[in-house]
């Protein structure tokens, strides 16, 4: 994988957001089962399609990963700039 592309996924109660060697891991709700698209990538936000379990449709959901880089002393400008796309990958 290169860090051009960035991969969200999840597992149990994390989001999991992966651009080449780095994963970051953050707390989601425990509903969510899995991420379906990814409709927008602008620079650390996402849009992307959720399916939760009490809903039998995919939910928009809005991702800010800039406040979650900067917790982690991350240089969002850096870490984010080579990222061209987000795509989902479900284990």
């Amino acid at each position: 994988m290169n860090n051009q592309q960035a991969i969200l996924s999840n597992e149990p109660n994390y989001t999991i957001f992966r651009v080449g060697d780095k994963v970051i891991r953050f707390r989601a709700p425990y509903s969510l089962e899995h991420y379906t698209e990814v409709k927008e990538w602008d620079h650390g936000y996402i849009v992307a399609m959720a399916k939760y379990k009490q809903n039998d449709k995919p939910e928009e959901e809005y991702i800010d990963v800039v406040p979650i880089l900067e917790n982690l002393y991350f240089d969002p400008d850096t870490f984010l700039a080579p990222i061209k796309e987000v795509r989902v990958e479900n284990g």
